[in-house]
């Protein structure tokens, strides 16, 4: 709160205070409920905190923003009925007195809902600062889930649906996330973690989707240069005892988290593994014809090695502003601006405090 207020101080003093709406984006485990979403409370340790922060945000005209992600409650309990997690239908609706809830996105909303109205800000306006579903890296994370989660979600926000507790009246705005995905990204809370784009690391799209503006769907990255179409794989006649050593070197610095249980390429059998490991670095490191040596276990081959569902990757070239196969990340809508305009002004009240 100390820093909220030092913030909002300083854009008043820049006559900004009219245009900038700071917040503080929350995840939704910073409430509960028992079991049903009217039920909803913020969690006690932090009902002081959160009064605060909502009491800033009601006088300041901001909203109070939350990132739901019903795939992380999949993932996290194997009871929880996976078509409740979508917007399709669900032959485990949740009944709260005259509401009926068929999709866990409307019940969490809901909750939170409920939650603040028990501070006394029922009619607070609500901007979901993320919420998506990853296409690789986990059981249930794959191209056609997140496919059918992410239009169900659109479809349902620009229907104008709302919820039980706010019928007709979705969320202000809300962030589907990510535009692409992020290679690098730590895969402490799952592998997922590097496979929420609705992009590919080259910009293509990984399926087609309808953002609700008319029947325009996502549309690729142009003009992209690839690197040629070779890619590395392991030599199969020599001798494979060390090479275990080899693939965790070279998945330390790659993205090899579809190898993983629930990946695309979990069962790619031994040497797949070893040939994906190899590629991964070989296209990270532009192809270098070093990179695929692994003391002669490595060989070049033009012939693709993908198999199925399992696609062994071409790197980009580092023309046009392009970095290579490892991914990056962005929001879509206005969040970078919002992050740049935010550290500007920890800047600029670190300067002030000086």
């Amino acid at each position: 709160m100390p820093a909220l207020l030092n913030l909002q101080q300083s854009l008043t003093k820049a006559n900004l205070a009219g245009y900038v709406r700071l917040v503080v984006p929350c995840n939704a485990d910073a409430y509960e409920s028992p079991s049903l979403p009217s039920q909803g409370a913020f969690r006690p340790e932090l009902t002081q905190i959160i009064t605060q922060l909502v009491s800033f945000l009601n006088s300041n005209g901001a909203p109070f923003v939350v990132n739901i992600y019903p795939f992380l409650s999949l993932y996290g309990n194997s009871d929880f009925p996976q078509d409740y997690a979508f917007f399709e239908g669900t032959t485990h609706a949740v009944t709260d007195g005259p509401n009926v809830y068929t999709n866990a996105f409307d019940g969490n909303f809901d909750t939170l809902v409920s939650a603040l109205t028990k501070l006394g800000y029922g009619q607070m306006p609500i901007v979901i600062g993320e919420v998506g579903w990853p296409s690789d890296g986990a059981p249930g994370a794959n191209l056609t889930a997140a496919k059918v989660f992410n239009q169900g979600l659109i479809n349902h926000v620009v229907g104008n649906k709302g919820t039980p507790l706010r019928p007709g009246s979705p969320p202000m705005d809300v962030y589907i996330f990510g535009l692409l995905d992020e290679g690098a990204k730590s895969v402490l809370p799952g592998n997922f973690e590097r496979h929420w784009g609705i992009f590919s690391f080259d910009g293509q799209a990984k399926y087609a989707l309808n953002l609700g503006q008319g029947n325009k769907n996502l549309k690729n990255a142009e003009n992209v240069e690839y690197l040629p179409s070779r890619w590395c794989v392991v030599d199969s006649s020599k001798d494979l005892t060390n090479v275990a050593n080899h693939m965790r070197i070279a998945c330390s610095v790659a993205d090899c988290t579809t190898l993983n249980y629930g990946g695309s390429c979990n069962e790619i059998g031994v040497k797949g593994n070893i040939s994906y490991a190899f590629n991964s670095f070989y296209q990270l490191k532009m192809q270098d014809e070093r990179s695929c040596d692994f003391d002669g276990l490595g060989m070049v081959t033009f012939l693709d090695p993908s198999v199925g569902e399992c696609r062994f990757l071409v790197g980009v070239t580092e023309t046009k502003g392009s970095s290579s196969s490892k991914s990056s990340s962005s929001f879509i809508g206005s969040r970078r601006w919002m992050i740049s305009i935010i550290v500007l002004f920890i800047w600029a009240v670190q300067l002030l405090m000086m």
